[in-house]
């Protein structure tokens, strides 16, 4: 199928929390495709003020990287979809990044995200690359080939959290990327509601959403599968199997 007609993937982020397991599955049940778990990091370069008050917040209530770990793995006990652990080179740099990757294959993660670990730095992990609008065709390039999986499009320069609109500047990144490789594009940051997963959708293969899940998972797992399928039903409305 082309990228037209093809089903798109939904993503949600979540922080790692007790709740958390819970949380994911309803998030699944709600319709998301893939389940993004946030290690908390004690400098989040790449988030807002919700991701990284939810990151104090874990890290306040002692969720280390092996109680994420630990997480992970129970939410794996109730879900079947890839769950896809985002983090940083400092976390992985102190657990060990040869020890990460096969703890975390454990746990039941498919693949990781490091949002500061440059492409050509530990290609051994494998892991999903970031490309921006400010990124160059041959940045893109060079991802698009060490990506596992898909590529994730940051659709705004600065960092996560809700915006009243989808980034201007999301059309050309994914015209750009389509013309210099054939992996899955999915494009995350400031999207929050339906009509942005929507027209998101009618670009990209993929949504990823994660600070407005962030802030609507704090009400509870069923607030979260109710916003969940809004973002499925809007998606599947726009681009259509």
């Amino acid at each position: 199928m082309s990228s037209a007609t093809a089903a798109k993937s939904l993503v949600i982020y979540l922080v790692c929390e007790p709740e958390t397991p819970e949380l994911a599955e309803a998030a699944v049940e709600g319709g998301a495709d893939i389940v993004e778990l946030g290690i908390p990091f004690s400098d989040p370069l790449a988030e807002g003020p919700t991701i990284r008050l939810a990151s104090e917040r874990a890290l306040a209530r002692g969720m280390r990287t092996k109680q994420c770990l630990e997480c992970i793995a129970a939410v794996r006990e109730r879900v079947d979809v890839p769950l896809v652990p985002m983090t940083y080179a400092a976390i992985l740099e102190a657990y060990g990044y040869e020890r990460f990757v096969e703890d975390s294959r454990a746990a039941g993660a498919t693949s990781a995200i490091v949002v500061d670990l440059p492409v050509e730095e530990h290609r051994d992990v494998a892991r999903i690359q970031l490309v921006a609008p400010t990124s160059t065709d041959e940045r893109i390039s060079v991802c698009a080939e060490h990506t596992d999986g898909w590529l994730y499009l940051v659709s705004l320069t600065g960092t996560t959290g809700a915006r009243d609109e989808v980034s201007p500047a999301l059309a050309g990144l994914v015209e750009r990327a389509r013309a210099l490789t054939g992996v899955p594009l999915y494009a995350g940051f400031g999207i929050s509601t339906p009509a942005h997963a929507a027209s998101v959708a009618e670009l990209a293969d993929g949504v990823v959403v994660g600070s407005r899940a962030v802030q609507v998972a704090v009400e509870g797992p069923d607030a979260l599968r109710e916003y969940v399928a809004g973002l499925r039903a809007a998606i599947d409305a726009a681009v259509p199997a």
